[in-house]
């Protein structure tokens, strides 16, 4: 039989999953780049939802595609295993991204005679052995550094879900289901500050509710309708206006009922435990988004779209890079000013090196090496083979 047909036929890339990808970790760029006024001015200010969600939501789709067609092909354990294997290189990743972040900041202290270590990393100095344990063990989380050990936990739900449907259909819908709930009831977390006994500010409890929607949605165990539908569009982008006067800052600052309403409706610990409307209204602007892209579908791997396509396939990587640029881009923008002219270059800088990250990632993922080796220019010329006596070939070569 032909090896060819023996190996499963590999399952085409979804353009729309890279294109969101590539969209968050721009938008995530943004976010954590310190003081940034293109802040102001990202989905997030126009809606409970934000680019978290995006993220997470890409993440199960995508641990579907990946992780879940292997416990269907192979078996558990084989599922299991994989599963373990990616939460070991994320959770390394993760320890190398802290690392890299303390090695820039006390760079940046020795060269400019700055504070940036104390001003990031206090409890790093101040309690060194309890910061150590804690970073080791994920239970003392610096700022902006939540989304991978979050990421983690949610990957280690995945064995139990796909064990879940093999004794019930039913039950891996229960399980997420009593998990978000029983952080709104009882306060489930984990300890994400040795100092202060604070939660994760990102709670995987809660964050694998908006996770495993897109994980059943790509094993389709979760039905979805169809795209286009004229009635759920209307309804979905009323929903996205009418949450825009409790979202944006120009309405809540200038409109004090509006920010009395949100307060009555929406509380602080809204995206540490993944409030509600943050759900339903990014389901909204999912179906609203993807039902208008859909007649450019074929089209979207072109001009800005092949950008962000080519981001989105290195989303891990481009992560890691958003997070560290965000850090030493800020540490300019303190020193240069942050005046619009330098704020608009260091968010285009950053979103260039983000793409570089891309590309160079990109290629080496494409393993050039592993190509048939080309042929020695000697060989072109009628070079003798190694096979022929060594004086022929001596001879040849003078």
């Amino acid at each position: 039989m032909d090896a060819a047909s023996t190996t499963p036929a590999k399952r085409p890339r979804d353009e729309r999953l890279d294109l969101f990808r590539g969209l968050t970790m721009l938008i995530i760029f943004v976010a954590h780049l310190p003081e940034n006024s293109w802040n102001a001015w990202i989905p997030a200010r126009f809606g409970f939802s934000s680019g978290a969600e995006l993220f997470v939501f890409c993440s199960g789709i995508a641990s579907a595609l990946a992780f879940g067609s292997v416990f269907t092909r192979r078996g558990p354990w084989l599922g299991t295993a994989r599963i373990a294997y990616r939460i070991w290189q994320v959770y390394w990743a993760q320890i190398g991204l802290v690392l890299a972040l303390i090695a820039l900041a006390a760079a940046l202290d020795r060269v400019f005679g700055l504070a940036v270590l104390a001003q990031q990393f206090q409890p790093l100095l101040a309690d060194p052995e309890n910061a150590l344990l804690g970073l080791a063990t994920l239970s003392w989380q610096p700022d902006y550094l939540d989304i991978l050990p979050m990421y983690l936990v949610i990957l280690a739900l995945v064995p139990v879900m796909m064990l879940a449907r093999r004794l019930h259909a039913v039950l891996p819908f229960l399980i997420a289901g009593t998990l978000y709930a029983a952080v709104w009831a009882s306060g489930l977390n984990l300890s994400g500050n040795p100092w202060t006994g604070a939660g994760w500010f990102l709670n995987p409890f809660a964050w694998q509710f908006i996770f495993f929607i897109g994980f059943f949605i790509a094993m389709k165990w979760l039905p979805v309708p169809a795209l286009g539908d004229r009635r759920l569009m209307i309804g979905a982008a009323l929903f996205l206006v009418l949450s825009v006067p409790l979202s944006f800052w120009g309405i809540l600052e200038h409109w004090p009922p509006a920010q009395a309403v949100r307060d009555l409706v929406i509380p602080a610990s809204e995206k540490t435990d993944l409030h509600i409307l943050r759900v339903l209204h990014f389901l909204a602007l999912a179906y609203l988004a993807l039902s208008l892209i859909e007649p450019w579908r074929d089209r979207l791997d072109r001009g800005a779209g092949h950008l962000l396509i080519l981001i989105g396939r290195q989303s891990l990587a481009c992560f890691l890079a958003s997070v560290v640029l965000a850090r030493l881009l800020g540490t300019i923008a303190d020193m240069a000013g942050r005046g619009e002219v330098v704020v608009a270059l260091l968010n285009l800088a950053g979103f260039v090196l983000i793409l570089a990250t891309a590309c160079v990632v990109g290629w080496f993922k494409s393993a050039p090496w592993a190509g048939a080796a080309r042929k020695p220019a000697i060989a072109a010329q009628g070079a003798p083979p190694a096979s022929a006596p060594l004086t022929t070939r001596v001879r040849e070569a003078s």
